[in-house]
Order: C-alpha cells, then sequence, then structure tokens
C-alpha cells in the first residue's frame, strides 16, 4: 500500500492554511524543523499522522514535543528525517559518517530555506529538503514537497509554491 507524504519545514510559528489544502490527500506530514511554535505541532497532529524533529530556533517546550532525528522504515524505504544536514557535496560536518552507518534511502533535513531534491549517487540516498514555508528568513517563495512512497519507490515528486514570504 503506498503512502502520500507531505513535507514542510521551516515554518518558524507561521502554518500558512494552504498546507490543510495541499496536503488533504496525504497519508502523513513529515515536518523537518524550525517549527516555532507548539501550535504549530497542535495544529498538524489533529490533521494527520505527523513526523517532526525540532530545529535550532526551537524552544524546550517544542523540543518535548517532537525528536532531534528521526530514523524509520516505511513501504520499504528507509527514512532519515533531522534538521540541519547539508546536502550531497555540502554536507554539514558529522553527516557524511552518519550517513554511512544508517545507510538511509531517503535523507531528509530543512535549516537552509532552500528547495532541494537531488541523489547522492556514492551513497546512494536521494536528498530532500523543502525549502521553508514561513514568513521568517531570506526565501522569497515559501516552498512544500508533496511526494509517494510505494514498494521502496519514491516517486510523485512535486513541488508546491506557497506564494511569497512577505
Amino acid at each position: 500500500m503506498s503512502k502520500r507524504i507531505g513535507l514542510l519545514s521551516d515554518t518558524h510559528s507561521y502554518l500558512d492554511p494552504d498546507v490543510f489544502k495541499y496536503f488533504e490527500e496525504c497519508d502523513e506530514v513529515w515536518h523537518a524543523g524550525d517549527i516555532g511554535s507548539p501550535e504549530v505541532i497542535e495544529q498538524l497532529e489533529a490533521f494527520k499522522k505527523t513526523r517532526i524533529v525540532y530545529g535550532n530556533i526551537d524552544d524546550k517546550t517544542v523540543q518535548l514535543m517532537s525528536d532531534r532525528d528521526l530514523h524509520f522504515e516505511i513501504e520499504g524505504v528507509k527514512v532519515w528525517i533531522t534538521h540541519i544536514g547539508g546536502y550531497p557535496g555540502r554536507y554539514s560536518r558529522g553527516i557524511p559518517d552518519l550517513l554511512d552507518e544508517h545507510k538511509p534511502d531517503l535523507f531528509i533535513c530543512g535549516h537552509s530555506h532552500i528547495l532541494r531534491v537531488m541523489p547522492d549517487k556514492k551513497r546512494k540516498v536521494l536528498h530532500m529538503n523543502p525549502g521553508a514555508c514561513g514568513r521568517y528568513g531570506f526565501h522569497q517563495i515559501r516552498t512544500l514537497l508533496r511526494f509517494t512512497i510505494d514498494k521502496g519507490n519514491i516517486t510523485e515528486v512535486q513541488v508546491i509554491e506557497l506564494g511569497t514570504r512577505v
């Protein structure tokens, strides 16, 4: 049975109401950190099954409601979600060793506010960063990702633009 995933990051306490429209057909919502407030977590959890990691701006209250890292398998895909990770060719310190140790098929992070979907051919892992969907930061366009996981495959990857930051 396939799973439709809605992926967001860097809300910084602002959850655009359109997120619920775009993720309506999703089975799960994943948040890659810098949530900003407990209310964002509560709204997402009331909406769909969630998997949430905290980021560098999140206070103790948010940290207690989320995880630093998530490692899990879904529909035959090994997933690792963390907030600060970099991307293939420019990973954050320590990330390459952890990728080699955990061997995920899908590596997700946020933090940079830059949307990226790219393979790491050396490690045979797909990297995703949904960009930022909040109003705080240097990004100009607020973005989300939506994709399907089915029998070990990641398909139907879609970029969703929510409009300008301000």
